[in-house]
């Protein structure tokens, strides 16, 4: 049974902010000749590992709304240099848009289920800004 998370995006102000900031990451991984990869490291390790990779994806939370998702490659839980278990959640190049949904602020991940993940909207393009989106979610119309 496919399983997803969900997680604030700290710092972003929108999902072209997502964006640019995705791209300067894989253009500084190239500069320094590492793997190619987009990572989010948590604390917590998802005990679900298998629902997860099942298809799941990582929605993110923009400004308090459930704004774009990107599937999962792999979790891969480490211990850092003090010693402290945490995780790597590997998550797929390009935002796919989902339907704006508001979402109070939690900490850390939680789970989303399927059936309670909001539908698609399609691939990221910039044709609304996300400022335009927000406001429109909150008034209900998107």
């Amino acid at each position: 049974m496919t399983l997803n998370l969900i997680k604030l995006c700290v710092g972003c102000d929108s999902i072209d902010h997502l964006a640019r900031w995705q791209k300067e990451r894989v253009q500084a991984l190239k500069k320094r000749g590492a793997k190619l990869e987009l990572t989010h490291t948590t604390r917590m390790v998802p005990k679900r590992v298998d629902e997860l990779l099942d298809g799941g994806s990582l929605y993110w939370v923009i400004k308090g709304i459930v704004s774009v998702r990107q599937r999962f490659i792999d979790i891969r839980p480490f211990r850092d240099k003090e010693g402290v278990a945490r995780c790597h959640l590997v998550y797929a190049p390009g935002l796919v848009v989902v339907t704006p949904r508001p979402k109070r602020a939690f900490q850390g991940w939680r789970y989303l289920t399927a059936k309670d993940a909001p539908p698609d909207m399609g691939k990221f393009d910039k044709k609304m800004p996300g400022k335009l989106q927000r406001e429109l979610a909150e008034l209900g119309l998107l």
